[in-house]
């Protein structure tokens, strides 16, 4: 039995896996609970969440409320901003992937978050809509399939056509690409159930959990996928 050779190929390569899609959309579901729960009912991913709120906000004239959902929709426009910036001119480097690079800068703003107390949720969430915004820019697909691993609209949808699209040809490819999308909902609704168990224990710290899913899948991307 051959040694799994522990080196980054590019062709192919676990960034685009189902197994580091696991851990990323299990840290983008404890993400959004954390920053709701714990950061003053803000999303960190449902930007669309946020935009409603701060409609309401500025209608109402409630303007000491407006930043808190602007600033994390501004900060995920960045986001995706600096994810394609990296991806430009990082992508053709040899030693790690460009994604892996995009990790590294998540689990830190991550990290930091989680020293970061009760006042300053503004620059908390500000930071981790930032970070989910790149991951969500960076990983866009689980084996060869179009994926979020931050939300989940778009994978219901995917999933849903998938299985109408299974009824009429009982062709089981287009059934494994339903069971894709759904298994990648189920994970970030558990990584979303789990931070709701975590959040009463270790309170503001709680994110470290995510950084640490995240530290996961930079590791996993180190080998080669077969």
């Amino acid at each position: 039995m051959k040694k799994l050779r522990m080196h980054y190929c590019s062709k192919k390569q676990m960034s685009e896996s189902f197994l580091t899609a696991a851990f990323l959309s299990v840290s983008g579901g404890l993400q959004d609970m954390y920053t709701y729960i714990s950061r003053g009912h803000v999303f960190a991913n449902a930007q669309t969440g946020n935009i409603v709120l701060l409609s309401q906000h500025i209608f109402a004239g409630n303007w000491a409320d407006v930043m808190r959902y602007l600033m994390p929709v501004l900060s995920f426009m960045f986001g995706v901003a600096a994810a394609t910036e990296i991806r430009q001119h990082f992508q053709n480097i040899g030693r790690i992937h460009w994604r892996q690079i995009v990790i590294l800068i998540e689990m830190s703003m991550l990290f930091l978050v989680g020293f970061l107390p009760g006042k300053m949720d503004l620059v908390a969430n500000a930071f981790v809509s930032f970070s989910c915004a790149m991951q969500v820019q960076t990983f866009r697909k689980v084996d060869s399939y179009a994926f979020a691993s931050t939300m989940c609209i778009g994978n219901i949808r995917s999933g849903m056509e998938a299985l109408c699209a299974y009824r009429q040809s009982h062709n089981r490819q287009i059934l494994y690409k339903a069971f894709h999308y759904f298994g990648i909902i189920i994970l970030f609704a558990f990584g979303a159930g789990i931070g709701s168990i975590l959040i009463p224990v270790f309170n503001l710290q709680t994110i470290w959990f995510s950084s640490f899913l995240l530290m996961v899948g930079f590791f996993l991307m180190f080998i080669q996928e077969k």
